[in-house]
């Protein structure tokens, strides 16, 4: 079996939810120290395909830590594919059974068995490194053939003829239909390549609304500009061109995009505090006299932990947590930075919420597709704050 650097093995909890109409996997990284990664760790990506292999109907993939790190349908759908085809080989080809590996002389079987079951250890830890052990296993077991006569030659050509199979399945995945463009350049044991693969979208956890960070592919920027309330709270939009398409792009990248772990901590902790203690309806009819009300009770809130942490913070950014915090519980979240826009003219959220991003009409560019897809429980939030503020239903 390849040598590979392991850590030690850590209990790690995970729960699939229902949201809308999609089962999301939520796996719970907080008891590691380093940011879980499918791209980077073997350990994580062997999890997530061995907890896809008892959840196969899953739709996104969300490593909870500090921040959540959502992987969409579509990466989600490469791993079901191997963790489909690991069980395949595993329970129908029964690549390891004595039968499928003794075809004829029983004195191949050890070395047999220690190659397949390093190939299976591979394939949910590093799959193309897996491939390129299963050529090895092909083009040795070729060599052999010619090597033997009559019983002994049958048995390896239909060993190989059985290698031959299992190949044709690895390549036939998505994943590796992918990763198929960059494997001239791969060298065995490098994770770099699935970070042109997989590349999460990155949730504080102060927020289920996602943000797309990356610009689009081939999107060149038509313009850019800040949208402040404060020096403490600019977000930069950027609007980009993709190619062959009508409409443009409205990237959003708001301050809480860019802020420290320590920073995030805070957050996280303080608005598991302030949730405890949301506006009654009435309240709502005031709302600047409750957002102020509550952005003092945010920065001191703020302020208490992170002597509590021993967290150094300055004014500024007091300022500015205590202004995302707000947002983030009591408000309308990254709908609020949209509404500080004064050149957008008109937001849209369809349905389902959870699958289509935000469309804003914008008065240079007219209709944009944007980078914030909002989820299900959000949306729902800004509805009944909607209601509350207006006094009227709202469907």
């Amino acid at each position: 079996m390849p040598e590979q650097e392991q850590t030690p093995k850590i209990q790690i909890p995970y729960e699939v939810k229902r949201e809308g109409a999609e089962d999301i996997l939520y796996v719970n990284y907080s008891s590691i120290s380093y940011s879980p990664s499918i791209a980077d760790s073997p350990d994580v990506m062997e999890k997530v395909i061995e907890l896809l292999m008892e959840n196969p109907n899953v739709s996104r993939v969300v490593l909870k830590q500090q921040k959540n790190y959502n992987y969409n349908f579509e990466e989600t759908s490469y791993l079901i594919e191997i963790a489909s085809l690991y069980t395949s080989l595993l329970r129908q080809e029964k690549i390891l059974s004595r039968e499928k590996l003794i075809m004829g002389a029983d004195n191949f079987f050890p070395k047999r068995y220690n190659d397949l079951f390093g190939f299976l250890y591979l394939l949910k830890r590093d799959p193309a490194f897996a491939f390129f052990e299963l050529k090895k296993f092909i083009i040795e077991a070729r060599i052999l053939s010619d090597k033997f006569v009559g019983l002994e030659k049958k048995d390896q050509e239909n060993y190989t003829a059985f290698l031959e199979k299992i190949y044709s399945l690895l390549i036939s995945t998505s994943l590796m239909k992918k990763l198929a463009y960059y494997l001239e350049d791969y060298k065995k044991g490098d994770r770099g390549i699935y970070s042109k693969i997989f590349s999460p979208n990155i949730i504080p956890n102060f927020t289920l609304t996602r943000l797309v960070w990356s610009f689009p592919e081939n999107a060149e920027i038509v313009d850019q500009y800040d949208i402040s309330l404060e020096n403490y709270d600019v977000s930069n939009v950027s609007i980009l061109r993709k190619k062959d398409e009508s409409k443009l792009f409205y990237h959003l990248n708001p301050p809480e995009n860019s802020l420290t772990e320590e920073h995030n901590i805070l957050l996280n902790l303080a608005r598991g505090v302030l949730i405890e203690h949301q506006p009654k309806a009435e309240e709502f009819t005031d709302t600047e006299r409750t957002r102020q009300v509550f952005f003092n009770i945010a920065k001191d809130l703020i302020s208490d932990l992170s002597a509590a942490k021993k967290i150094k913070i300055n004014f500024s950014d007091l300022n500015k947590l205590a202004t995302i915090l707000v947002r983030h519980t009591i408000g309308f979240g990254l709908i609020e930075v949209l509404l500080q826009d004064k050149k957008l003219q008109d937001i849209s959220l369809n349905a389902p919420i959870f699958q289509l991003p935000i469309y804003v009409r914008h008065q240079d560019y007219d209709e944009c597709l944007t980078n914030i897809l909002p989820s299900f429980e959000d949306a729902d939030s800004w509805a009944a704050k909607f209601r509350m503020i207006s006094g009227r239903p709202l469907d």
